[in-house]
C-alpha cells in the first residue's frame, strides 16, 4: 500500500454489507461540518490492507475503525470521535458520550455490533458510491 494514500487522512473502515454500517456512512456524509473523512469497506482490497496495517485479521468485522493520522480507534471511541466532527447537535451528544466510562460504552457498542445483522439486516454486496462521492471512498 502506498503510504501517501492514507497519510494525513481520516479514514473510516466499515462493514460494507451491514445495513446499519452503510446507513452510518450515509449519515456521516450528510452531517459532516466539512468533508474530512475517507471511507473503505472492510471487505475491499484497501480495507484489508488497512486492517493488516492495524494488525487485525482480514475477517475482522466487530467494529467501526477510525484511522486518524496513523492512529486507530475502535468501537464506541471511534464512533464518538467521528460524531464530534459532525454538525450540531451530534458533536455535542458525542462529546457527552465520551464522558461515559469506556467499559460501559464498549459493552453497549458490542451488543449492537453482534446483533446488527439480526436487527438491521445485511446486503449481498457492498455499497457502491455515487460518482459525486467516489473520491471519498478508497478502493
Amino acid at each position: 500500500m502506498k503510504e501517501t494514500l492514507v497519510d494525513g487522512k481520516h479514514i473510516i473502515l466499515f462493514d460494507g454489507i451491514c445495513n446499519l454500517c452503510n446507513a452510518s456512512v450515509t449519515f456521516i456524509l450528510q452531517h459532516e461540518r466539512e468533508p474530512i473523512f475517507h471511507f473503505a469497506s472492510i471487505q475491499s482490497r484497501m480495507g484489508n490492507e488497512l486492517l493488516e496495517r492495524c494488525k487485525l485479521p482480514a475477517a475482522y468485522l466487530q467494529s467501526v475503525i477510525l484511522i486518524e493520522n496513523g492512529k486507530a480507534w475502535f468501537g464506541s471511541t471511534a464512533a464518538l470521535k467521528i460524531g464530534k466532527t459532525l454538525r450540531f447537535p451530534w458533536s455535542v451528544l458525542a462529546g457527552i458520550g465520551l464522558i461515559i466510562p469506556g467499559f460501559i460504552r464498549d459493552w453497549v457498542y458490542h451488543q449492537i455490533a453482534i446483533h446488527r445483522y439480526q436487527w438491521f439486516g445485511k446486503r449481498d454486496v457492498c455499497m457502491i458510491p455515487t460518482e459525486k462521492l467516489k473520491t471519498r471512498f478508497l478502493e
